[in-house]
């Protein structure tokens, strides 16, 4: 009896594979039974003489076990489980006994894959996730054992127990159990990863994939012993030979940036292109051969040296000959320059037999790899400046400077928090390979410049010591790392939610609140509160993450809510501020919204600036009231006198209302004439009253009405104008008048001016009818 039931050979599963290869399923039935499957979701697809064919989108749980199925195809693995998973017998002594269900089994000769497929609709906690993981776990000896007495004890597989989760949130202690228990845990981004590099690479991904499953795990009969030159290249030790690509597929890895994966700091080469792939395998297959050297670093476990007897003495740094035994293990080579070359070999019958040059380096920190890498690509092709940035962790992670490990800490941490799906920067982060668009328009190298110019990390320096550290670090760059992300998570969970309409749009329409400027305005604000809750005795560098966040959670509240309630207009106001001097003023509005709700709250130069503002917007405000009073003055002046008679008995006692001329002659005869004439002497709400006069709205309907609707209606303008003009006619009132009210103002200036001359401005389209309006 088969132990392992419902596994067959890849060959014989091509049908099968185009099944699980598409995202619905079918099914063929008689029209009498239509009624029958309508109701479980079948469409019909294409009726026939005497049968219909039917469709049906399949369920989550059931699409992913079809995509991990379909990626181990791809894989190569020579058998796999067939439809609906393996069988794996409990007790092979009972032919009765029950059988357990496996979503998903692949066999090759060197190892043996147990999957478990778990999916939810939406992103959320998985309650059941540990009583899943253990019974996944308790299945491995009986995995292994019927793996072995149905496929023989030869050769000897290394079991793979692992797990696919789709939509699942796991906490670190979920992922330590994991761990604990020999467990694999991948998600719908690894698998995506993986199907995209096995279309990339070919059968070669297979290794990438059992890497991060086995890291580390020797891969039994591949011990190897070949000829080397041993020597010294910038002070590392480094070996120079040639060997089969096929060998060197198996137990390289290359680590790839669109992985994305949080904890890996060793990440630093691009995904291969598959179009240059496939031009080195034309060349290869053409007799083409490669005369410069792969460059890998091989862990120091994986080597053991034995020099040769050399003819004359020769020192280590001209070369010296021996013998390097490769203890190989899967992810013990990491390949740093030459990924395209080895790779193209992936698939050839030429790999097995072919040779490359290789210059391995030994034990090499991946810091070290990262900068041999930048400094071999960077002579062949210009590196972004951004890429450099991003792989900021890879040079530094281990640095002897606190400073730049800091700044491995920011670096990783921008990039982890556009990764995270929990967080409001999912996705929306631009790293050097992807393109801009409306949602992922937020630059690493914006948010990285704004936390590294702060002291969130470093308090306190004395050349390069210490003196005291920031409430972002907590003693070692991962704990540091963890903190960062999560602090700055929330923090912008608070900003960003209650507002969310106006975030999810990005740079799109009606956007400009998840972008580059607001983004660092709120890293400065937050810099702010800390310093805020720090005037005392607490010292947040003392708390841990959690309680870090709930102390800055009402303040980041009031800030969402500030955004939530801004206007349309005042969201346009706030997006187009730009520069540095956008940051600042979007900045002091963040901390004027606070301190409106704890008044206590007065971060360095915020009264100052608010004074300065208050001055600025007085100033520019009072000049468009200024403006629009003296366009109106010389318009309803010059209007009446052409329409009554220039000399005042005509213009002043037909066109002017008796009660604004007795007002008017009053403030004339009080201030001595020192103006001139009356109509120096009226008073901006005085136009209003002249233009509504029963006599005088024919004429001035046309210049100064606005909208539809009656008199009143159409002059309201005047009277906003006129409330605005009070305001700013006073400078030691303790109001100040927001941006929005001078932006209208501003706008009303231009559109009146427009009126007037008959010019028509860019200004004087929909935008400004708008302004005036209100």
């Amino acid at each position: 009896m088969q132990e392992l039931q419902n596994i067959n050979e890849r060959e014989n599963l091509s049908g099968l594979a185009r099944s699980k290869a598409r995202d619905f399923e079918t099914k063929t039935v008689h029209p009498n039974t239509l009624d029958d499957y309508i109701p479980k979701g079948w469409v019909q697809d294409k009726p026939n003489k005497r049968s219909v064919r039917l469709r049906k989108i399949k369920s989550p749980g059931a699409l992913l076990e079809d995509r991990v199925w379909t990626l181990m195809y791809k894989l190569g693995f020579s058998l796999l489980s067939g439809d609906r998973g393996a069988r794996l017998v409990l007790n092979p002594k009972d032919d009765s006994s029950p059988k357990t269900q496996i979503d998903v089994v692949a066999i090759d000769e060197d190892v043996a894959v147990a999957i478990e497929c778990k999916s939810a609709i939406s992103f959320s906690k998985r309650a059941t996730f540990i009583e899943e993981l253990a019974k996944h776990s308790q299945t491995r000896p009986r995995f292994i054992a019927a793996v072995r007495s149905d496929l023989g004890t030869e050769p000897k597989r290394q079991p793979v127990m692992a797990m696919f989760l789709q939509n699942a949130d796991l906490s670190d202690n979920d992922r330590a159990r994991a761990k604990e228990a020999q467990v694999a845990l991948f998600d719908e981004d690894d698998l995506d990863y993986y199907l995209g590099l096995v279309g990339q690479l070919g059968p070669a991904a297979k290794y990438q994939f059992l890497a991060d499953c086995l890291p580390g795990k020797p891969i039994a009969g591949l011990e190897i012993v070949v000829p080397a030159v041993k020597s010294k290249m910038g002070g590392h030790n480094c070996f120079t030979f040639s060997i089969s690509p096929e060998y060197l597929l198996k137990i390289s890895w290359v680590s790839h940036r669109s992985k994305g994966k949080a904890s890996d700091v060793d990440t630093y080469q691009r995904m291969m292109a598959k179009s240059r792939l496939n031009k080195i395998r034309e060349y290869i297959n053409q007799d083409g051969i490669f005369p410069t050297n792969i460059v890998i670093n091989l862990e120091k476990a994986a080597v053991n040296w034995d020099k040769a007897h050399q003819e004359q003495n020769n020192n280590l740094e001209a070369g010296i000959l021996g013998w390097l035994r490769i203890k190989p293990a899967y992810k013990s080579s990491w390949i740093i320059d030459g990924q395209h070359r080895l790779y193209a070999y992936s698939g050839l019958e030429r790999a097995a037999k072919a040779r490359v040059a290789v210059l391995a380096f030994e034990g090499l920190a991946p810091s070290k790899q990262a900068q041999l890498f930048i400094d071999i690509n960077a002579k062949q092709k210009h590196v972004k400046q951004s890429l450099l940035l991003e792989l900021y962790a890879e040079l530094h992670w281990d640095s002897d400077k606190v400073t730049e490990r800091v700044s491995a800490v920011i670096s990783k941490a921008v990039q982890d928090l556009g990764a995270d799906k929990k967080s409001p920067f999912y996705g929306r982060i631009q790293t050097a390979d992807e393109s801009k668009d409306a949602i992922r328009c937020i630059s690493i190298t914006g948010v990285f410049g704004a936390l590294e110019r702060s002291d969130l990390y470093l308090a306190k320096m004395k050349g390069d010591d210490v003196q005291e550290y920031g409430p972002l670090w907590e003693g070692t760059n991962e704990k540091s790392l963890k903190r960062t992300v999560y602090i700055l998570r929330d923090w912008f969970t608070f900003i960003s939610k209650p507002a969310w309409d106006w975030w999810e749009k990005g740079a799109g329409e009606g956007g400009g609140f998840a972008m580059n400027d607001p983004i660092i305005a709120g890293v400065a604000v937050l810099r702010s509160v800390f310093q805020h809750l720090e005037v005392g005795k607490l010292r947040l560098r003392d708390l841990d993450g959690e309680d870090v966040v709930r102390t800055i959670r009402p303040y980041g509240e009031v800030l969402g809510n500030y955004c939530a309630s801004l206007t349309e207009d005042e969201r346009k106001i706030f997006r187009d501020k730009r520069g540095v001097q956008g940051q600042t003023w979007r900045r002091r509005q963040f901390e004027k919204a606070i301190r409106d709700k704890y008044p206590t709250f007065n971060p360095e130069g915020l009264g100052e600036y608010i004074e300065g503002e208050k001055a600025q917007t007085t100033q520019k405000a009072k000049h468009s009231i200024d403006q629009i009073e003296t366009m109106l003055q010389r318009a309803i002046v010059e209007e009446l006198r052409r329409e009554c008679g220039a000399g005042e008995d005509e213009w002043w006692m037909v066109g002017v209302p008796k009660t604004v001329r007795i007002k008017v002659s009053q403030r004339h005869e009080d201030d001595d004439n020192k103006r001139g004439g009356k109509e120096f002497y009226f008073d901006l709400i005085d136009y209003k009253h002249i233009a509504a006069a029963v006599q005088n709205w024919p004429i001035f309907e046309p210049i100064l009405g606005f909208g539809k609707g009656g008199k009143d209606k159409k002059l309201e303008w005047l009277d906003y104008v006129n409330e605005k003009r009070k305001l700013v006619a006073h400078a030691s009132a303790a109001v100040v008048l927001p941006i929005a009210d001078l932006s209208r103002l501003q706008e009303i200036e231009k559109w009146l001016h427009g009126r007037l001359t008959g010019v028509t401005t860019k200004h004087s389209g929909s935008e400004v009818e708008q302004a005036v309006a209100g």
